[in-house]
């Protein structure tokens, strides 16, 4: 079994310059936000919450029933009530919906903490979202391939505004938590240095 990321120090540290600032997993769907969202929160000793479950018990139906019935609209009016709730908590890690990012709203919430792109190749999302068993309403088209190229093209710009991108190298999610861990520190102000220190 793979040491426990908890253990170390450094991400302790981290934690602490953190200061409860929530972290928003950004990125497509099959990108991994759950998968790596839950041993990130773990080496920080925060919680984890999964954005589209939250929404899902809200509704009291799965997503894929909100879109037959109501539409992508209402979806995202919910999401963003759920987004809404999540910032008002703090030392979460958060696994947003692959298109929390086309609402402005949504920008707002996010920014009162960090937000990261889990950015993987577009060959990648396919096969995983292959293997996943789950509907995904977004990719019910006759050409799932080409859906998923136009989604990306349409997002990559907005995942883009992120605080910190993670181009992942592969492997385990638990590796990817890794090297989120390793990005963190390079966008977090130093707290030992004054804002606006005079040179």
């Amino acid at each position: 079994m793979a040491p426990d990321p908890a253990a170390t120090p450094s991400h302790r540290a981290l934690a602490r310059r953190l200061d409860g600032l929530n972290i928003y997993l950004v990125g497509m769907m099959g990108a991994g936000k759950s998968a790596v969202g839950r041993p990130l929160a773990e080496a920080l000793g925060y919680r984890f919450i999964d954005a589209d479950a939250t929404l899902t018990e809200a509704a009291g139906r799965p997503i894929d029933a909100i879109f037959a019935s109501d539409g992508e609209e209402a979806f995202r009016a919910l999401e963003t009530s759920v987004l809404n709730g999540i910032a008002s908590w703090h030392s979460l890690v958060v696994a947003t919906g692959g298109g929390a990012v086309t609402r402005p709203e949504n920008w707002g919430h996010m920014r009162q903490g960090v937000v990261v792109w889990l950015d993987a190749p577009e060959a990648e999302l396919l096969r995983r979202l292959a293997a996943d068993p789950t509907r995904r309403p977004l990719l019910d088209a006759a050409d799932p391939a080409g859906r998923l190229q136009a989604l990306l093209q349409e997002r990559r710009p907005l995942y883009a505004q992120a605080d910190l991108a993670v181009v992942q190298k592969g492997g385990q999610p638990s590796e990817v938590a890794l090297q989120v861990l390793e990005a963190l520190p390079s966008v977090l102000r130093d707290p030992r240095q004054p804002p606006d220190a005079p040179d």
